[in-house]
């Protein structure tokens, strides 16, 4: 894949907007023989996406140069992308609802209905108000198998990470972008699960950076990144912002995200009711903060909530972010939500049961996946389950550092892991990102203080763009054992890919569930195959 240079990309969309000039029609003249006026295509200036792509449904994501209508036209192909014909043909055009500065030009289409274990080649474009259609893009996505679906329910891979543009490292042009993007688009997955901190609202990128090791690192910088974000445009621009990169823009067209979010979309460490205490800030109300955050979040990634669908809204809505995407009988995805719940990050033990779930969203993850059918069911969390995080005096973290009984926030996650024994679920998986390193844990009852719960995986990965850190210490309450980790050094930039991690997993017809841990230069570092429970 070709990178280009910002300087380029400018020049062309210039070139390409001024070729696309058409002239308006004679009824938008201000006078009667006036001379028409022209009007510039409508562009898209922050690419295509999909997100939340199950057996039958998508979510189709794009962003306009100005007021507009998505239009959406979606073709079945066959593996090798050649439009099917015959009775093996689909094809279907949506629109989106109006999109404005609302939001902030975004447009999203639920697309519904669609044929299980298919590929579909898609073209999105804007249409303004007199009915031009404008720049065109182009993308494909391949629903996952159902029980009749052309794969027979079997074989599909996703990888997952986190934490994008953290502590400064932005588009750094001269080592090709955000190239550890490029790696997961590279193994052709399915799927991509962004764990959280998809963009660092709190940090600020600087033009030139010296890394650790004394080389310059050289950022795009934009105003909307060059200070903290407090205004709704300020976080818009942090997600305008990632989507100028040629490899996120060129993985989001092939590969359909399931998006979550966690602190930094708004503030480090943030909880609901929080006044920080931050000299960067005019606001200090955590709460405005993260509604402006969350609105940014919601505009700019490919999700929809599952009651906004059935009720025919637009998916901009305010709406849960925690949900459940169904990938056919293989799997079943949980992404949750550890932010928008979570109490107060306090110093000490806490004995009594702190939230970070919140009973609502505890009680839908035991019932959901209980009741789940899928052979894997893969729990994807913003927050590491025994990796110590401080926060100051306080914890960020689940652990709270106290290798004996559950106390503070461990109670939820006692009452859900006991829960699921006692309910006889198999084949639960964690995947989380957050922490800056990866690893594979292996949380065993006999090794822990609470053991009134069945063993488990957690793999860890991520930063794909950020500083690295770690390896953190475990907490001992549940049982990990650290079965493998990789760190890079303290705030190592991406420049060499080396402290940069994404996870990939692959499960095969026989529905084996292989996960690698792997660094955004390509190389495996770690891998295991698991095999299901029956």
């Amino acid at each position: 894949m070709t990178i280009i240079s910002r300087r380029s990309l400018v020049l062309s969309t210039v070139a390409a907007a001024g070729a696309m000039a058409v002239a308006a029609p004679a009824s938008a003249a201000t006078r009667p023989g006036a001379v028409p006026l022209l009007r510039r295509r409508l562009s898209l200036p922050s690419g295509i996406a999909t997100g939340d792509v199950t057996s039958n449904s998508a979510v189709l994501w794009s962003r306009a140069s100005g007021p507009g209508r998505l239009v959406a036209t979606i073709r079945r192909t066959d593996p090798d992308g050649q439009v099917l014909k015959g009775k093996d043909a689909f094809e279907r055009v949506l629109r989106s609802t109006w999109a404005g500065s609302h939001t902030d030009f975004t447009a999203k289409i639920q697309a519904q209905g669609l044929p299980a274990g298919s590929r579909f080649q898609l073209t999105l474009r804007f249409e303004d108000d007199n009915g031009v259609l404008g720049e065109a893009a182009h993308g494909s996505f391949t629903t996952a198998g159902g029980p009749s679906g052309s794969r027979n329910g079997r074989g599909q891979s996703f990888v997952w990470t986190g934490d994008t543009a953290g502590q400064g490292w932005g588009i750094n042009e001269e080592i090709g972008g955000m190239v550890g993007y490029r790696a997961m688009h590279r193994t052709q997955p399915d799927f991509f699960i962004h764990a959280g901190d998809t963009v660092y609202a709190d940090g600020p990128i600087a033009a030139k950076v010296t890394e650790p090791d004394g080389q310059i690192w050289k950022n795009l910088v934009t105003d909307e990144v060059s200070k903290v974000a407090e205004t709704l445009d300020e976080f818009r621009g942090r997600h305008r912002y990632t989507m100028m990169d040629a490899n996120v823009r060129a993985m989001y067209a092939e590969v359909p995200v399931i998006a979550q979010w966690d602190d930094h979309e708004t503030h480090n460490n943030w909880w609901p009711g929080e006044r920080i205490e931050d000299p960067r800030y005019t606001v200090r109300d955590i709460d405005i903060l993260a509604a402006r955050g969350r609105q940014a979040w919601q505009e700019y990634m490919p999700i929809a909530d599952a009651r906004a669908v059935r009720r025919g809204t637009t998916g901009f809505e305010p709406a849960r972010i925690y949900r459940r995407i169904g990938r056919g009988p293989q799997l079943d995805i949980f992404a949750l939500d550890m932010r928008t719940y979570k109490g107060e990050n306090t110093p000490g033990l806490e004995p009594k049961a702190t939230p970070v779930l919140g009973e609502e969203q505890l009680q839908w993850l035991i019932r959901e996946v209980s009741k789940s059918r899928a052979t894997w069911k893969v729990i994807s969390a913003d927050l590491p389950l025994g990796v110590v995080v401080p926060d100051g005096a306080a914890q960020e973290s689940i652990a709270n550092r106290h290798d004996g009984a559950p106390l503070g926030r461990e109670l939820e996650l006692a009452r859900l892991l006991k829960a699921f024994k006692d309910h006889k679920v198999r084949n639960v998986v964690w995947l989380t990102a957050d922490v800056h390193y990866c690893a594979a844990h292996h949380y065993a009852p006999e090794r822990a203080a609470f053991k009134d719960f069945d063993s488990f995986w957690e793999f860890v990965a991520g930063p794909i763009h950020a500083g690295s850190f770690g390896p953190n210490a475990l907490d001992q309450t549940f049982g990990p054992e650290v079965v493998f980790s990789k760190a890079g050094y303290t705030n190592q930039s991406p420049r060499s890919g080396e402290g940069q991690f994404f996870g990939h997993v692959e499960l095969d017809g026989g529905d084996a569930f292989t996960v690698s841990l792997r660094d955004a230069a390509g190389n495996v570092l770690w891998t295991r195959t698991l095999e299901p429970e029956r």
